[in-house]
């Protein structure tokens, strides 16, 4: 028997694989779904991604609150990057403008490194980054009479309540 060293490794891999089996069994019943292997390594990646991003983040942390924070925004960012690969949010997945969304991400990124990812610097840093998810709506707006400002209150409301979160586990927390 194979004894497994790191069993949330392990975990990870296995959720990647239940969840790429869902377009790979919905590919044999229509065509709906048509995804080329190029799909799933992508998909695979941002998955296994994810799951590691949340665990080298949280692998000292009790706290349920400040847990559950950086798990729902590590599941936005996915959701944002994934949706923006598949279909695109401004126009198509071809549309350069979808690129504005990395700016969003790039917000979240450098605030977490400059806060150390402590859970009040991690609230601030979220409000900001539901802030720089609008202003990407609001400008293709203008710019392209895009109406992508459902979704992306969608996702603003995803980053507040991370936010929120991380306001509640700072009261109970330092780190």
């Amino acid at each position: 028997m194979i004894k497994v060293k790191n069993k949330k490794i392990v975990r990870i891999i296995l959720a990647t694989v239940f969840i790429l089996l869902l377009p790979l069994v919905a590919m044999q019943f229509t065509d709906e779904v048509d995804w080329s292997p190029v799909d799933f390594v992508v998909g695979g990646t941002l998955l296994i991604g994810a799951g590691l991003i949340y665990e080298l983040i949280v692998r000292k942390m009790n706290n349920i609150t400040y847990r559950s924070a950086v798990g729902l925004s590590v599941l936005t960012a996915l959701i944002l990057v994934w949706v923006n690969l598949a279909v695109g949010i401004i126009g198509s997945e071809d549309n350069p403008a979808n690129l504005m969304y990395a700016g969003v991400l790039v917000v979240v990124t450098i605030g977490a490194f400059v806060t150390r990812l402590r859970p009040y610097g991690m609230a601030r840093v979220l409000f900001v980054t539901a802030i720089a998810q609008l202003l990407v709506g609001l400008i293709a707006l203008i710019i392209r009479n895009d109406h992508t400002l459902i979704l992306d209150g969608f996702f603003a409301l995803l980053w507040v309540g991370s936010a929120l979160l991380f306001r509640k586990s700072s009261a109970t927390n330092t780190k």
